[in-house]
């Protein structure tokens, strides 16, 4: 006779659905980033250039076409596997599989995280729709001339009463090297010569984790507006730290962007959402294996959306 106490394949899924609900989100994602759907293997992205600015009319119309770039991002398989042996389902009186459920849905929820880190990491060495590197320190289209998104500052020559160390610098090193970084938006000029980010008042700072108390302490000393949302002269700044960009090397380095273009700096891309399956206790797996499985599987792929929305600054 079944053990009416034990846990079934469908309470198991029950649990993910559950935890699923649950989860928080990761916040920055939709600040930096563009989500689009997609029904095809990849998906080709065209980056116009801007419409033409007015001018005096003089006679005669003078006609400006867009330009075109584009990229392509390739849709990519990923998949989990979560495995439950039948024993632990009549065994688990503690909750284990409960917790461990939640901690898979976790995964999940930020697998884009992770996707879209590597490409923040990779920016350096990895080409853009512009055939140049995503962070650069000579980008030009048409009439813009070079444009560098890839600047330093050097902490030591800036008029602070207190100085640190390019991977824990004061704070007042940290504020100085942020608002440098969003006063580079400014600099930024479209495929006319017209400024693209004169509109931009909103900007996320991302900082690895040995920059984050200096870059905390830093945004207290300005307004704050809620947790992590400070304003700088009407301009609203948000920041978050981001453990993957430490793994990644990143120790004297911090990426800004901004958050209030319709365009983002960077794209998420998802063919099929992460649907779940069970190879439940009918299944032969089961049978022969004693244990069932619970199984995500996905399509998607992350990119590089608009440069001009992105600054990456090392402290020297």
């Amino acid at each position: 006779m079944a053990d009416q106490s034990a846990l079934s394949s469908r309470a198991v899924q029950g649990m993910y659905f559950e935890a699923l609900e649950a989860a928080a989100n990761i916040g920055w994602l939709d600040a930096v980033s563009n989500y689009f759907t997609s029904d095809q293997a990849s998906e080709t992205y065209p980056f116009l250039g801007m419409p033409p600015a007015l001018r005096e009319f003089l006679g005669g119309h003078s006609m400006k076409g867009l330009s075109q770039n584009e990229i392509t991002i390739i849709n990519r398989h990923y998949e989990a596997s979560f495995p439950v042996q039948l024993k632990d389902l009549r065994r688990d009186k503690t909750g284990q599989i409960r917790a461990r459920m939640a901690e898979f849905v976790q995964r999940g929820q930020t697998h884009f995280a992770s996707l879209l880190s590597a490409l923040i990491i990779a920016g350096e060495a990895t080409a853009c729709y512009d055939g140049q590197y995503f962070f650069d320190t000579d980008h030009s289209e048409g009439a813009s001339g070079s444009q560098d998104n890839d600047i330093t500052t050097d902490i030591s020559a800036l008029p602070t009463e207190v100085h640190g160390v390019v991977t824990a610098p004061s704070k007042e090193e940290m504020l100085q090297a942020m608002i440098k970084s969003m006063s580079q938006f400014f600099v930024f000029k479209d495929d006319q010569g017209e400024p693209i980010n004169e509109g931009a008042r909103a900007f996320h700072h991302q900082v690895p984790i040995g920059l984050w108390a200096a870059a905390s302490a830093a945004l207290s000393t300005t307004n704050a507006k809620g947790p992590g949302m400070f304003e700088v002269d009407g301009i609203s700044v948000s920041l978050s730290v981001n453990p993957r960009l430490t793994a990644g090397g990143w120790t004297d380095k911090f990426v800004t962007f901004r958050t209030d273009g319709s365009i983002k700096p960077l794209i998420r891309q998802e063919e099929t959402p992460p649907i779940p399956d069970m190879l439940d206790e009918s299944s032969d797996h089961a049978k022969i294996n004693k244990e069932i499985v619970l199984l995500l599987d996905t399509w998607r792929n992350v990119g590089y959306g608009r440069w001009q929305s992105a600054v990456l600054n090392t402290l020297t």
